[in-house]
């Protein structure tokens, strides 16, 4: 036996078939689950989708078998911050509720919304293949109790298995291909308006079958909001569980705090690198330090509010996942926080001849405190609006706007030349916002996202913002430096708030 072939039989490698040319739509599947792993009322890690296609009596019901798609390349894992979500050798993405932090990170990335917080120890679950079953040696619960044996369950390298023979032999499809996350899940007989979140429309008023999905702030609704062009124009959602946003208001005003924090120390820093702004200055000894850290406690403050488990996120710096970009900003924000209090020092000590020197390592960590959170956003592999190159010089331009405008407000004799620098990133921040509205954007999803920021709910804080940002440009340029800044900076929120929410407003399964 070779060596690969050892490593093969050590490691089997799980994955599963959804036969649907078999399912009946019956849901024993998602009882057999929520028995076996004691899911809680209000939350699945599987459930059925029905679709209606067609119209009478040329109609249709289609199925899908809804559930984690154990993904090669997992973008669950790589986001989690304490690698609570992990891959086993054998494949299977598992996950440990010891140290989950509930940052809920692994939910904004996964393009499948197949992960969910357990509302009763608040912590994220998924299907995980019922990997406890497997390692003795049992089939998951949902393939034991399916009738009609349209879930199969099988070792990827053995030739033998059932899984195998059809992944090679029948034509089966996966979810959302192009995120290329290599799922593990095989769909036979699958029809297309089932596996594409967005090929049928949603019914009229949110009424499901057997169920009615009201219109809470933070819940996304399943299938196409309205008209669209597809090969099932006339399908329908008839039956889908609830479905929510992962990050609330907290994470949209989190994004404004950090751009203040930062804008605030990079703005005078640079005034000072340029010869604007004497080393000396009361501004840059004093005031812009403490602007910076005051708004960089509040970041973290909402960071740690945002967690189901704010007891645990210390594990975000002393247990790492280290490809998480969670875990990467909040060591830049760390450094960050140290680098201000060290200025601060410099500044009580009379010591300014030392803050040259420090900027070279302060300046950096501003940047990066500003722009981080672009990558952060871009490992949330399911959102596309979030995918935009653009976001990093966005992000920016907002904290020069965000940094300029508060020192405006809080220190309004500080000097010349930060009015104009308001006025000049507002203007900024004002063409990349009307960019997402002329521009093309390369998948559905994200089309649908942009259009929900500008022409759906959140439309009011998209424009509203924009508009207030134009206002507050034109009163620091005629001379109304606190109004306008004030309303430049109101104008920041909303739009931030508007471009996260709009992120996640499209259904996903």
């Amino acid at each position: 036996m070779n060596s690969s072939a050892t490593v093969d039989a050590a490691h089997p490698k799980w994955a599963k078939v959804i036969d649907h040319s078999r399912c009946i739509g019956c849901h024993a599947c998602t009882t057999a689950c929520k028995s076996e792993n004691e899911v809680p009322l209000g939350v699945t890690r599987t459930y059925v989708k029905y679709v209606d296609a067609g119209v009478f009596p040329a109609a249709r019901r289609s199925f899908q078998v809804t559930r984690c798609n154990q993904c090669e390349d997992a973008p669950c894992v790589t986001a989690c911050p304490t690698a609570a979500m992990h891959k086993r050798p054998d494949g299977i993405v598992d996950f440990d509720k010891s140290i989950c932090i509930g940052c809920k990170a692994c939910i904004a990335a996964c393009p499948y919304d197949a992960i969910f917080i357990n509302p009763e120890d608040h912590s994220a679950e998924k299907c995980n293949f019922c990997a406890h079953r497997l390692d003795v040696g049992l089939e998951p619960a949902c393939v034991v109790v399916c009738p009609t044996q349209a879930i199969l369950v099988g070792d990827m390298n053995d030739p033998l298995s059932a899984v195998s023979d059809i992944i090679h032999r029948d034509a089966v499809s996966v979810r959302r291909p192009e995120k290329e996350t290599r799922p593990k899940l095989f769909y036979k007989g699958a029809d297309q308006v089932t596996l594409d979140p967005l090929a049928a429309r949603r019914p009229e008023g949110g009424l499901f079958m057997w169920s009615e999905q009201g219109n809470e702030p933070h819940q996304v609704h399943a299938g196409h909001p309205g008209p669209h062009n597809s090969s099932s124009a006339a399908a329908v959602v008839s039956y889908d569980v609830v479905h929510r946003a992962p990050w609330d208001w907290r994470v949209s005003l989190y994004t404004f705090t950090k751009s203040v924090s930062a804008g605030a120390y990079l703005v005078p820093l640079l005034a000072a690198l340029a010869g604007r702004l004497a080393w000396t200055s009361p501004l840059l000894t004093t005031v812009a330090p403490i602007v910076a850290l005051v708004f960089l406690a509040l970041t973290g403050a909402l960071l740690v509010w945002d967690l189901e488990h704010p007891e645990r996120f210390w594990m975000v710096l002393l247990k790492p996942q280290w490809k998480s970009w969670l875990v990467r900003g909040g060591f830049i924000i760390t450094g960050y926080g140290a680098a201000l209090t060290a200025h601060l020092a410099l500044g009580f000590l009379d010591r300014g001849d030392l803050l040259p020197i420090l900027a070279w390592i302060a300046g950096p960590l501003a940047l990066g405190t500003a722009v981080y959170t672009a990558w952060l956003f871009a490992q949330a592999r399911a959102r596309d609006l979030w995918q935009s190159p653009l976001l990093p010089s966005h992000l920016a331009v907002q904290a020069v706007l965000a940094g300029s405008g508060a020192l405006l407000v809080l220190s309004p004799g500080a000097g010349t030349g930060f009015g104009l620098l308001f006025v000049a990133s507002s203007v900024g921040h004002v063409l990349l916002g009307l960019g997402e509205t002329t521009m093309g954007h390369p998948t559905a999803h994200a089309a649908l996202a942009a259009r929900n920021m500008t022409r759906g709910s959140w439309a009011p804080h998209f424009w509203g913002g924009l508009a207030l940002s134009v206002a507050g440009a034109a009163l620091v340029a005629t001379g109304a430096g606190i109004p306008g800044a004030v309303a430049g900076l109101a104008g920041l929120f909303l739009f931030e708030h508007a471009y996260v929410q709009a992120g996640q407003s499209v259904p996903l399964a």
